[in-house]
């Protein structure tokens, strides 16, 4: 039987300015499903801000779980577990027209069914500041051999490594997607005096043909959404264009890259390295600690990603900062206020003038 907890009551006022009466609106509610302990924490203190009801519920959404949002408009989801059809069917039946996602991207809704049930879907995006300072991190850890030295370190061996790494402002890197968190990239990389390709799929100013940036760069960071264009944009017939060393990092959705055609290139030796932060086959791995019990769910290709000294796998962590969090919350509230009354739009900007940071 799905349970969930109530965190505020819809008694709390709308914090406005005085020179601005709160708007007379029902009570907003939101159900928000596989919710952390830090984001209940938040969604309850600024819940309270939002004059909004919300609902707890620690459980992903399921067909089950669903029933919990009778009576609600609006409901909130994570990215870590995809929503299933039968999922959607539910919360139309139980009355939602709104689904925020707790992340920058939609792949893992069927947002075509949803808008045929209804349901509008949206992704609430935070400030890019976690994801881009994450990007140089991995770039910086594959370019300097940093897995491997950690790891040595921490049996006491303290010798070098076997091959010395590379400084940035020797290399050319490439950045494909312009929007906020790929604009943030470069922004950090200028820092370091590389030289910068930008691919984007919109044209932005400066941007290059994908098979020049591929050709040309030594680092290749990938910041797009997951689409069906862009699924396996990387894929063995683009591999093959980068320059022999080169380096791929991903810290957008792991279906970009085609694992099985980087495998070879790594494999090989063709390719000097990658740093993932998200790989395909990782909904039911990441989030776990798949050491010992369910290390047979490990899928293969990933296996044999960690098994190459020069591949820096992490578990789809970037986005996961305080602020981020702050920022997610805060727009889930926003998205919620604006899609469930007529007034909606107008509470959410007296909201925003009057709250405390």
């Amino acid at each position: 039987m799905p349970h969930a907890r109530t965190l505020t009551r819809p008694t709390a006022p709308v914090i406005a300015p005085a020179s601005v009466a709160p708007t007379a609106a029902a009570p907003t509610t939101l159900v928000a499903f596989g919710c952390d302990p830090d984001e209940e924490r938040l969604l309850c203190e600024l819940g309270a801000r939002f004059a909004t009801h919300v609902t707890v519920a620690e459980e992903p959404l399921t067909p089950a779980s669903a029933a919990l949002a009778r009576g609600s408009r609006c409901v909130s989801v994570s990215h870590k577990v995809p929503v299933a059809r039968a999922a959607l069917d539910a919360l139309a039946a139980a009355g939602v027209t709104l689904l925020t996602t707790r992340s920058v991207g939609t792949n893992h809704v069927d947002v075509k069914h949803a808008r045929s049930l209804g349901i509008t879907v949206e992704a609430v995006g935070y400030a890019p500041d976690g994801v881009a300072d994450f990007t140089v991190l991995l770039i910086l850890t594959a370019l300097r051999g940093a897995r491997d030295m950690l790891r040595r370190g921490e049996t006491f061996d303290y010798r070098l490594g076997p091959a010395r790494g590379r400084d940035l402002r020797d290399l050319t890197v490439g950045v494909v997607g312009a929007g906020r968190i790929g604009s943030a990239v470069a922004h950090r990389l200028r820092g370091f005096g590389c030289r910068l390709l930008l691919h984007d799929a919109a044209g932005a100013p400066g941007s290059v043909p994908l098979t020049t940036l591929l050709s040309q760069s030594d680092v290749v960071t990938l910041h797009t959404p997951l689409t069906d264009q862009t699924y396996h944009l990387l894929d063995a017939e683009r591999l093959a264009l980068l320059p022999r060393g080169a380096v791929v990092v991903n810290t957008g959705r792991g279906g970009l890259i085609d694992t099985a055609a980087l495998l070879v290139a790594l494999e090989d030796g063709r390719l000097g390295g990658a740093a993932l932060d998200v790989v395909e086959g990782e909904d039911g791995v990441f989030y776990a600690d798949a050491a010992d019990a369910a290390a047979a769910a490990v899928p293969e290709p990933l296996r044999r990603l960690h098994a190459l000294p020069q591949v820096v796998i992490t578990p789809h962590t970037a986005y996961y900062t305080e602020g981020a969090l702050r920022d997610t919350v805060t727009r889930t509230l926003e998205a919620c206020l604006r899609g469930a009354t007529p007034a909606g739009a107008a509470r959410v900007s007296t909201l925003r003038a009057a709250r405390v940071p």
